[in-house]
């Protein structure tokens, strides 16, 4: 299923809080705070965009990265999409702040 989706399928999470359900089965509450395409990323004779999705936790986490699962409106509960944590880089430290690239 992952391989289907779009980034039109995010566009209703943009500036939402949802619920990443992390590998150790905890729930850590975020906020979908960027949805961008990235064309540099595109594979010869590939139909799909490739995008990211940028999210901020909203409390303190330890998560760095992994697989996990989102409940997408319109689509259904996604499974194993990789979530990888980056720099703070100014940003509160105490916070998460991750990335997931669908390419």
């Amino acid at each position: 299923m992952l391989h289907l989706l779009q980034s039109e399928h995010f566009q209703p999470l943009l500036g939402q809080t949802c619920n990443l359900l992390l590998p150790d089965g905890s729930v850590l509450p975020v906020h979908i705070e960027s949805i961008k395409d990235t064309p540099q990323a595109r594979m010869p004779n590939s139909a799909r965009m490739p995008f990211c999705v940028e999210l901020n936790s909203l409390e303190p986490t330890e998560f760095v990265d992994g697989l996990c699962d989102l409940e997408l409106p319109g689509v259904g509960h996604l499974q194993d999409m990789f979530v990888s944590r980056v720099p703070a880089l100014g940003r509160d430290p105490t916070l998460g702040y991750f990335y997931i690239a669908f390419n």
